[in-house]
């Protein structure tokens, strides 16, 4: 049949994209009638028969007997010794059915239509997959390893669905070889032209939200509530959780007995340092905890400005810090304040920018990044500490403390 070596492949394409018969038959029936008002100029006058299953098209043209030499339009009128070729009763005034045979559209229009068509079941099938992960977005998923490039890598699901996770949505440390299962979330699905861009992210603080919730049964049932998330993906993370029940330490529960419980989490995460605090609406308490694990010694708060003024005993100034200001930051995101920390006892200190003609901006823009703006501030730390806790070398902070010790301590 001439038809069949057009539509064999009609079935593939329903098994292969689980095209439902309703869908597929409304797909056929729109790609043949654009072909058929191409060729007639229009296709009202037109019916398409088809079973997919079988391979089998019909298209009929109706068409209105009029008087030979009578006929003013091709496709709707037929004149009557033209009809009578078809069936000698045929009268003027009647319908005539004619059958079109495929052939008659022309080899072009054939293979246009051919092409038409798998575009068409390609742009469904994309439709549905956008649909299908637009529901997905901000959930867990995971995905293989397909091919990696400079700036992305591109994993594959078990149905074969492309996923994208450019290199500014991988954990630093992680390092992932073709074959190899990842695990992230679903962050964004756009649709840029007909094909659905899906993006899988790890550095996302929603990623570790979720993380909670798959690992955590209490957090997964609603009993312990995650308010809050804040990450340096790979170095640090502060997680502000709650519970509903006060016979539950929602944050006991959340770390596990030596910390069993978060301890894949932080597995996942490359080793990112997770904190795990009560959440609480009293404001200082809520940012005295996420400030853990210095002690404050007070507190003063600007509502209107955001800001907190908090004052520690030197020694904890470091604590409150963190490594590369890592904690002090965090903090500030997690409670939504700009925190100001000030050394408690500390007189007649002096700025390291007044020792800026001894002294390159570069480097006292390091120590400023881990909360060490005074001369003080950077003499009560440890040289080796110092070292470990900014990108400077060891000769270059020595000799920093030796100009403060001989200009400041004089």
């Amino acid at each position: 049949m001439e038809n069949l070596a057009l539509i064999e492949s009609f079935s593939e394409f329903k098994d292969d994209k689980m095209i439902d018969r309703v869908t597929l038959m409304a797909i056929l029936e729109d790609v043949f009638r654009s072909a058929l008002k191409r060729k007639y100029g229009e296709d009202d006058n037109f019916d398409i028969i088809i079973n997919p299953d079988k391979g089998d098209l019909e298209i009929w043209r109706n068409r209105v007997v009029v008087a030979d030499g009578e006929v003013e339009d091709d496709n709707s009128e037929i004149s009557l010794t033209e009809a009578q070729k078809i069936e000698p009763d045929y009268e003027i005034g009647e319908d005539v059915a004619e059958e079109v045979k495929l052939i008659q559209l022309g080899r072009r229009a054939i293979l246009a239509l051919r092409q038409n068509l798998i575009s068409k079941i390609h742009e469904h099938d994309n439709t549905n997959i956008f649909k299908h992960f637009k529901e997905l977005e901000g959930e867990l998923y995971n995905a293989e390893v397909h091919h990696i490039r400079h700036r992305a890598i591109i994993l594959l699901d078990d149905e074969g669905n492309e996923i994208i996770m450019p290199k500014d949505r991988q954990i630093p440390s992680d390092f992932f070889r073709k074959g190899e299962s990842v695990r992230g979330i679903i962050e964004s699905v756009e649709l840029r032209g007909n094909k659905p861009n899906i993006i899988l992210s790890r550095t996302s603080p929603k990623f570790l939200e979720k993380l909670f919730e798959h690992e955590i049964p209490e957090v997964f049932d609603g009993v312990i509530t995650v308010k809050a998330v804040v990450r340096e993906p790979g170095e640090k993370a502060k997680v502000a959780v709650d519970s509903y029940d006060d016979r539950i330490d929602p944050v006991g529960a959340c770390v596990g007995v030596k910390g069993s419980r978060i301890h894949g989490i932080v597995r996942e995460l490359g080793n990112e340092n997770i904190d795990v605090i009560n959440w609480t609406s009293n404001t200082q308490l809520y940012i005295s905890r996420a400030l853990s694990p210095a002690k404050i010694v007070s507190m003063e708060l600007n509502e209107e400005t955001k800001k907190a003024e908090v004052r520690l005993n030197p020694e904890e100034v470091s604590k409150a810090i963190g490594r590369r200001g890592h904690n002090i930051r965090l903090a500030g995101k997690l409670t939504g304040y700009d925190i100001d920390v000030i050394r408690e006892g500390v007189e007649e200190d002096v700025e390291l920018t007044e020792f800026s003609d001894e002294i390159e901006g570069w480097v006292i823009e390091e120590f400023s990044k881990i909360g060490l703006d005074t001369a003080k501030s950077v003499l009560e730390q440890d040289v080796d500490d110092l070292v470990k806790r900014t990108d400077l070398e060891e000769e270059t902070v020595q000799a920093v403390v030796d100009i403060l010790k001989s200009e400041f301590e004089d």
